[in-house]
């Protein structure tokens, strides 16, 4: 292999599949509950048509109206001014909805702005910056939340009006309905569509046929105001009919809560099908047009009926509405139970609105490395996966800590989303004064409104429901997004101190290695770590022995010994102290700056939590004590299955061990991105002297296999690189069916897996597991070694002092 030729060719893209595999038991329960596995390249084809996506978009507004007006009476009879409240609802409605039509005409604008997806996070960061980009999301994001929780409770209640024994079980049944539309997300974006797609327009013929057959009513006389003993107490001669002004802003807040949801369909552009941005402003327009008149009509039929809300929380005001204006007979009942029924199905299935966005924008902030990478993955039906879940777990803790109760839930809701509006839309009217493209007078005119009426309608949401709880959001977005920003820049030193400055790769040179195993007794894993120092073909092997007691010592010897293992000296590291610092000592002796050392720990192919965690600290302090000395490789082989590598006894008990020298040794690096970690793994892969040496690539995301590309032939990596297809994004399966075709009977295969050690839990949190999982899909197969090769994250730019040598 010519290194200078194989360093100018461009990788090699080769076919992941080499023969099938098992298919695991998890991988099996996950295929029989989501379907198949969606290959990447369909990702363009989940799109969504019109009807469709208002289906998935717009559920949550639309289903706002279920409550919005309820929610306005029960703040202005809470305030005590009676009947006076039938006469304030509709000017207030209608107020509410001069302000969606504001917003529907500022996002028209910022869709067509911003059409790979225009929501409040992408125009606020590239108006303003990243920073002020974070508060935008996270109030997005604790909205999406809070929609999730408030929707199902809501969905809930309409349960409980339509059968009041269901009452008790008010949180089971929330909590049931979260997981199904979670589950019905998780199966991808056509399939949620199917799902979600009849329940909502149910729910508009319902709701409209209401409105239809109220105003009918009305309009013939037949429908009339029942006898209710309303009157108005505590109300002081002010503004708006005798309601003082701080509680009319206050039921106006609290019916705010009907524009939720409207920029949805501006932060899921992409779903949509080509041209994507023209569909997308028709069905923002159709859901403006539908949610005014839902909205308005409700108001005004609860105005007429005098319809008083219902504080037990066994009735709401749209089934009060429903059975007035459909009465008491048969067909009625009738009409009632199906407009309960599909109330409930659009607000429990309002909730996908956040499950569509949600993980959208957990997307965004991750890939800027605001939020934890593992929400930049998607998963098997070509989801958020993580996002997902994520938002489910997050509301299931809501509907549990508030008992479902919508009116507890409601003084938190808003509010995130109003910021959001205000951010967004302001960021579009500067994006007009910057860039003053054609019509931009016209859309500073429109965009600024938006950022106006929302802030106006923000302050009155947090003013007047800050005793109530609005306080909590207020609170919780600055501190989330100060959370946010440090863990940005704990990915920020990562990458200055994984990949800045690297410099092309420079081969080792020099004698052949040398392989110091640490043993620790004489057990299947050493036996393993053994036959891979045999396969290694360095320069000579060294056994070393960290003493614990002298017994154990004689004993290890003695078995040594019997088992014919005299050509590999065990020597014996004695003293107390730092058992690491006393191991460094003894490797330091053998490190020179013309030849490798290998340092070779073996580690059982199981191993318990504790065991685990225990292994995990000795590793870290044993890679710390080597840091001055840049010629020694630590790595971890890990023992195959029992029964692969097995201790033999002689007739008489003694145990014997037989090394075997296989007839090739096939060397692939598993490489994921280059950087330090992976050149030292590199590194590591060139000085095993094998037959041959190539690197591996699973190809899960396209855009990150291209960067690696050009960054393999910009460092002159002198090794070919082979870039396989991961069509259904299972990085281990990938590469275990890579791993496995290069195998033979008369082969050794040694995997080198480049391993990043984050001395600290909320470092690794950041980052997902993949390397464990890649370790478990080989390490069942014979004759095919995982070198674990690990890369000591922090203070490897402050060398640490030089321990003294230990005494042999």
């Amino acid at each position: 292999m010519s290194s200078d030729v194989d360093a100018k060719k461009p990788p090699t893209v080769r076919s992941g599949g080499r023969g099938p595999l098992p298919r695991g038991l998890g991988y099996a329960a996950k295929r029989a509950a989501l379907g198949p596995a969606l290959p990447t390249a369909n990702l363009a084809h989940e799109r969504l048509g019109k009807v469709a996506a208002l289906a998935i978009f717009s559920s949550d507004a639309l289903s706002s109206v279920a409550y919005a007006t309820e929610e306005m009476l029960k703040t202005l009879f809470i305030a005590g001014v009676g009947a006076l409240a039938f006469t304030l609802i509709v000017p207030l409605s209608a107020a509410i909805v001069g302000v969606l039509a504001i917003l529907v005409f500022s996002y028209r604008q910022t869709i067509k702005a911003y059409p790979s997806a225009g929501g409040a996070y992408i125009v606020t960061k590239d108006n303003f910056g990243l920073i002020p980009a974070q508060v935008a999301g996270v109030a997005l994001l604790t909205d999406y939340v809070l929609t999730v929780a408030v929707s199902v409770s809501a969905g809930v209640a309409a349960v409980i009006a339509l059968a009041p024994a269901t009452a008790p079980f008010r949180v089971e049944m929330a909590v049931a309905f979260i997981c199904l539309i979670a589950f019905g997300n998780l199966r991808g974006v056509r399939e949620s569509g199917k799902i979600f797609s009849a329940p909502t327009y149910v729910f508009i013929a319902c709701i409209m046929s209401l409105l239809v057959v109220g105003g009918i009513r009305v309009f013939t006389g037949s429908l009339v105001a029942p006898q209710q003993a309303v009157t108005a107490t505590g109300a002081g001669l002010g503004f708006l009919a005798g309601v003082p002004m701080f509680i009319a802003l206050h039921a106006l807040a609290s019916g705010s809560t009907a524009m939720t949801g409207v920029e949805a369909i501006s932060n899921g552009v992409p779903a949509f099908k080509p041209v994507e941005w023209k569909h997308a402003r028709q069905t923002l327009v159709v859901l403006g047009l539908l949610l005014s008149t839902m909205f308005l009509g409700i108001s005004y039929l609860a105005a007429k009926l005098q319809i008083q809300p219902d504080f037990t929380g066994t009735s709401t005001v749209v089934a009060d509405i429903g059975r007035a204006v459909y009465g008491s007979g048969p067909i009625g009942h009738a009409a009632f139970a199906l407009l309960q029924i599909a109330t409930t199905l659009i607000l429990v299935l309002a909730a996908n609105t956040a499950y569509a966005d949600f993980p959208r924008l957990a997307n965004f902030h991750a890939g800027d490395d605001f939020l934890p990478r593992q929400f930049t993955t998607r998963g098997h039906r070509l989801v958020f996966s993580n996002g997902i879940l994520a938002l489910s777990a997050a509301a299931i803790a809501l509907v549990i800590a508030f008992h479902a109760d919508v009116t507890k839930l409601i003084p938190f809701y808003a509010i995130g989303v109003f910021t959001s509006f205000s951010l967004s839309q302001a960021g579009m009217a500067k994006r007009h004064l910057r860039l003053r493209e054609d019509g931009w007078r016209v859309g500073l005119l429109i965009n600024g409104a938006g950022a106006v009426a929302t802030a106006i309608v923000l302050v009155i949401i947090a003013r007047t429901k800050f005793a109530e709880g609005a306080w909590v959001i207020l609170v919780l977005v600055p501190l989330l997004v100060w959370l946010l920003v440090r863990m940005n820049k704990q990915y920020q030193r990562e990458t200055v101190e994984l990949e800045r400055d690297l410099a092309a790769f420079t081969p080792p040179t020099g004698r052949a290695p040398i392989a110091i195993l640490l043993v620790d007794d004489l057990d299947p894993k050493t036996v393993h770590a053994l036959q891979y120092a045999r396969t290694l073909r360095g320069e000579r092997t060294i056994a070393v022995h960290r003493e614990r007691t002298p017994d154990r010592t004689k004993t290890l010897r003695q078995a040594w010994d019997v088992a014919g293992l005299g050509e590999i000296p065990l020597r014996i590291v004695r003293g107390g102290g730092d058992e690491a610092a006393s191991l460094a000592g003894f490797i330091a002796a053998y490190e020179r700056e013309d030849r490798e050392v290998i340092v070779l720990v073996p580690v059982p192919h199981s191993r318990t939590a504790a065991e685990r965690l225990s292994d995990r600290r000795a590793g870290a302090r044993l890679n710390r004590a080597l840091l001055p000395y840049p010629h020694v490789r630590v790595t971890l082989v890990r023992d195959h299955p029992e029964g692969v590598h097995p201790l033999q006894r002689d007739a008489d008990g003694r145990p014997v061990v037989r090394l075997t020298t296989r007839g090739t040794h096939e060397v692939v690096v598993l490489v994921d991105k280059l950087d330090r970690a992976s050149l030292e793994a590199l590194s590591y892969g060139l000085a095993l002297s094998a037959t041959s040496i190539r690197a591996v690539h699973a190809a899960a995301d396209p855009d990150r296999a291209a960067r690696l590309a050009q960054r393999w032939m910009e460092l002159q990596a002198p090794v070919p690189l082979d870039v396989i297809e991961c069509w259904d994004r299972d990085i281990p399966r990938a590469l275990e069916r890579y791993v496995v075709g290069l195998a033979s009977d008369t082969s050794e295969v040694t995997a080198v897996l480049p391993r990043r050690d984050y001395p600290k839990l909320r470092q690794r949190l950041l980052h997902d597991r993949t390397s464990r999982k890649i370790q478990r899909a080989l390490g069942r197969y014979p004759h095919i070694d995982v070198a674990d090769i690990p890369f000591h994250m922090q203070g490897r730019t402050t060398p640490a002092p030089v321990p003294a040598p230990a005494r042999i």
